[in-house]
């Protein structure tokens, strides 16, 4: 039985949501940008959702990913419109705090999507994917495909130097599934075990991620498994590996499930991903903020965690032993982008 399929199942039957029209129910969702695929596909599910459930939805976006002004408008602009909820992608997830709570007081319901505020309980309820967990699979799965990891040469391309909290969720699972020691979860880099070669910064693209892993090169020519915050850093580290011949002898995980990240699993450029849902994600919370409005009734969180999983699957094309798995073909069934 397929994995993923499954848990969206009981997702769906965990939230119980109305499926009747809502009449003059009106969501605005706000991004980081309007052009990343995942929100891209995100977007696309809210309007689906939507559509079904006869909500007015409303589109905002930064500019680029870190334009916290332009959501901050966005949410004046949710509030004087009379909006009844917003889904919030949050770029600042601190700043944007004293904004959110300006909603709630208005009496709009405000979800975040895929990045949680911080503190969290700042929004009413977060709908993301589990990205400790996300990390800890592919961590799982990179120890495990290298069978004794005491020879381990981990370089990890993070996203950029504020460490927001997707960032620093991924990366301590990534750690922690490959069986070290993580310190202090909160942040990333500081820990002390001998096989971390280092940390550099990628923002997420594959610019980055090829500058970051010549950085780490640098440091040591011998990095045998590399943690990316994402597939086009991935891809990124895999360009700088190919330069010295070294692409066959590395182990290369990340987070993200696009079809160009599962389609790089294929062509053995990744080795394995954690796949997220933004579909589904944004589905799920504007049903619940429709719901909200209807019946007064919140949002619950996920058993054991404080905020929804939206769920998560690990996509490879080499298989191992004690984990839940999809196939390059399951993987593209499923992905987005």
């Amino acid at each position: 039985m397929n994995y993923i399929k499954t848990t969206a199942a009981a997702l769906a039957a965990t939230m119980c949501m109305a499926s009747t029209a809502i009449a003059d129910t009106s969501v605005c969702l706000i991004t980081k940008d309007a052009t990343n695929p995942f929100f891209v596909k995100m977007a696309q599910g809210a309007f689906a959702k939507a559509a079904e459930l006869g909500v007015e939805l409303r589109t905002f976006a930064g500019k680029f990913d870190g334009d916290h002004e332009t959501q901050v408008s966005a949410i004046e602009t949710c509030i004087a419109a009379g909006a009844d909820g917003i889904l919030l992608v949050a770029s600042d997830t601190k700043s944007i705090t004293s904004s959110v709570q300006q909603a709630r007081d208005a009496g709009l319901v405000v979800l975040a999507l895929d990045t949680p505020l911080d503190p969290i309980d700042a929004a009413d309820m977060t709908f993301a994917t589990d990205n400790f967990r996300a990390g800890e699979l592919i961590g799982a799965w990179a120890a495990k495909s290298m069978g004794d990891t005491s020879s381990a040469k981990i370089g990890l391309l993070n996203i950029n130097v504020s460490q927001p909290t997707v960032g620093v969720l991924r990366n301590q699972g990534f750690l922690t599934g490959f069986g070290i020691d993580i310190k202090d979860p909160s942040k990333w880099g500081d820990e002390t075990d001998p096989r971390i070669v280092g940390q550099e910064l990628s923002n997420g693209n594959a610019e980055g991620g090829r500058e970051g892993m010549e950085n780490l090169l640098a440091i040591n020519p011998g990095i045998n498994v590399v943690y990316a915050i994402n597939e086009p850093a991935a891809a990124g580290a895999y360009e700088a590996l190919k330069s010295l011949g070294r692409e066959d002898d590395v182990i290369i995980v990340s987070v993200d499930g696009s079809c160009p990240g599962v389609e790089d699993i294929a062509a053995g450029t990744i080795g394995a991903t954690a796949q997220q849902y933004p579909m589904d994600m944004a589905a799920m919370g504007l049903e619940a903020i429709a719901k909200a409005v209807e019946t007064g009734e919140m949002p619950a969180a996920t058993e054991g965690k404080n905020f929804f999983d939206t769920g998560v699957g690990l996509v490879t094309n080499a298989p191992v032993d004690g984990l839940e798995q999809l196939s390059v073909e399951e993987g593209l069934d499923l992905c987005w982008g």
